[in-house]
C-alpha cells in the first residue's frame, strides 16, 4: 500500500471510486479536478459526505505539498499540471488501475488491443461462468477495479479490460494472464504517436512471471517473460456473433481460457451461446425493412471498418465526433464500396466531411445525432433498396463532444429508434 495522505486527480468514475475506496480505508483523501460541472457537483457530495475534501476547477500546485502520494485517474493526461508538477517533486503517480490492482489478491485476466476489448473481456467472463468458476469483470468495461476492493470473492478471477490510458500509469501490475488482441492508431491526441501508443499497450506484459501467460496474435512479436500462447480465428459456425474480428475475439478469449485451465467442454458451450454485448453491433430494432445497428462503441477508424464489414453493404452510416486526431482517410474506400449514404454529427464533422468526399457517396451533414437518425429513415423509407436496409451508429470517433460517454451515445440511439 502506497503511503498517505493522496491526492486523487480527475474524479470522473475510476476517480470517485479511487478515492472512495481510500477514504473507506481510513486514508486522508484530496480529490481535485480541473473541470466543474452539475455531474461534477454530484460526486463532490458524495465524497465530501465520507470524509473526502474536494477541490473542483483546481490546478493550485499547493496541494501537491499536502499529500505523499498522487493517483491519477486514466482520464486525465500526463501533461496535466498537478501530474507534472508531481513528478518533479518525486512523488508516486500511480493509476487507478495500479492501485486497486495492489489491493486485491485476486487472480487476474487483463485485456487489452485496439478494438474489441470489452466484448472479450466479457465472453472470457461468460466462459468462467458456463464452467462454473467464479469470475468478476471491471476496469474500462465500466466498472471501476478499485470498487471491487474489500467486495469480490477472493476466489474469483477478476477479468480486467485494460485500456492505453490506464496502462501507461501502471508501475507494477503483473496480471496472471495478458491478451493483447490487435493494434492500430489510436488516440493519437493523447499519446501524440502510435509509438507511444504502442509502448502503453505493451506495458501490460511488462511484470509478467514466467508462471504468467501472454496470449497474442499469431505472429505479433513482444517483449515478455510470460509464456506465449498465440491465436488466430475460430470457425464461423463456432460463434453467433457476427464478423471476422468476432471469430478472432472468440479465439484469443478460448486461447486465455484453456491455457488457466477451463474444461475444453465449457469453452467451446461459451463461445457458443456468448450473445454480445450492449453498444457493440447491437440489433436495436429490425422492422419495415430496416435495421437500426447500435455501435457506438466504435471510437476508431479501424473498429467503423470492422463493423462496416459485418453488415450488408447499402448501409446509411452514422458518423462522427472527436476525432482524436485519427487519419479518416482509410474509412474512402469501405464507405465507397459499403455505404449507400454517410450522414455526420458532432465536432470533426467538417473534417471527416471533406475526406470521405471522395468516397463518391452522398454526405449528409445532419448536426446532432437525433438529425442523423430521422434524416436516414427518411432517405430509407424514399430509396428502391430491397429491405433490409441497415442504419448504423458507428461513429469512428469518442463522444465526448455530445455525450457523456459512448454508453450515452448509444442509450440515445436505442431511444431514437425506439
Amino acid at each position: 500500500m502506497p503511503a498517505g495522505p493522496f491526492l486523487v486527480v480527475g474524479l470522473a468514475r475510476s476517480g470517485e471510486a479511487a478515492a472512495r475506496l481510500l477514504a473507506e480505508r481510513g486514508e486522508t483523501v484530496i480529490g481535485a479536478d480541473a473541470a466543474g460541472s452539475d455531474r461534477l457537483s454530484e460526486v463532490a457530495e458524495r465524497l465530501s459526505a465520507i470524509g473526502v475534501e474536494v477541490q473542483l476547477h483546481a490546478a493550485d500546485l499547493a496541494l501537491l505539498a499536502r499529500a505523499e502520494t498522487l493517483v491519477k485517474s486514466p482520464g486525465v493526461p500526463a501533461e496535466a499540471p498537478l501530474v507534472t508538477g508531481a513528478r518533479k517533486r518525486g512523488m508516486p503517480v500511480l493509476g487507478e488501475l495500479e492501485l486497486a490492482w495492489r489491493l486485491l489478491s485476486n487472480e487476474f485476466i487483463a485485456v487489452t488491443g485496439t478494438n474489441g476489448k470489452t466484448t472479450t473481456t466479457e465472453w472470457i467472463a461468460h466462459i468462467h461462468r458456463v464452467a462454473g468458476a467464479p469470475v468478476a469483470t471491471a476496469g474500462n468495461v465500466g466498472t471501476a477495479l478499485s470498487s471491487l476492493v474489500d467486495r469480490v470473492d477472493p476466489a474469483a478471477t477478476i477479468v480486467a479490460e485494460c485500456s492505453s490510458f490506464q496502462l501507461e500509469d501502471c508501475v507494477a501490475f503483473s496480471p496472471e494472464a495478458a491478451v493483447l488482441l490487435n493494434l492500430s492508431p489510436d488516440h493519437l491526441d493523447r499519446h501524440h504517436s502510435f509509438a507511444a501508443y504502442r509502448d502503453a499497450k505493451h506495458r501490460i506484459f511488462a511484470h509478467q512471471r514466467p508462471t504468467d501467460v501472454a496470449v497474442l496474435p499469431e505472429g505479433y512479436q513482444v517483449p515478455t517473460r510470460a509464456r506465449q500462447v498465440r491465436f488466430g480465428g475460430v470457425a464461423e459456425t463456432a460463434v453467433t456473433l457476427p464478423g471476422r474480428h468476432n471469430r478472432a475475439n472468440a479465439a484469443a478469449a478460448a486461447a486465455v481460457c484453456l491455457a488457466r485451465g477451463l474444461a475444453p467442454d465449457a469453452v467451446t458451450e461459451g463461445l457458443l451461446s456468448f450473445r454480445g454485448v450492449p453498444h457493440r453491433l447491437e440489433l436495436v430494432s429490425d422492422r419495415d425493412g430496416i435495421r437500426y445497428v447500435n455501435d457506438s462503441k466504435a471510437t476508431n477508424v479501424d473498429s467503423t471498418l470492422t463493423a462496416l464489414a459485418a453488415v450488408p453493404a447499402g448501409v446509411h452510416l452514422i458518423l462522427g465526433g472527436q476525432g482524436k486526431a485519427q487519419d479518416f482517410g482509410p474509412l474512402v474506400d469501405a464507405v465507397a464500396a459499403r455505404c449507400a449514404a454517410v450522414y455526420l454529427i458532432g465536432e470533426d464533422a467538417e473534417q471527416i466531411g471533406r475526406t470521405l468526399a471522395r468516397a463518391g457517396v452522398p454526405i449528409i451533414h445532419a448536426g446532432e445525432l437525433a438529425d442523423a437518425v430521422e434524416a436516414a429513415r427518411v432517405a430509407v423509407r424514399r430509396s428502391a433498396a430491397p429491405a433490409p436496409v441497415t442504419i448504423l451508429l458507428s461513429p469512428a470517433c469518442a463522444s465526448f463532444d455530445q455525450f457523456a460517454d459512448f454508453e450515452a451515445r448509444g442509450d440515445a440511439f436505442r431511444e431514437l429508434v425506439r
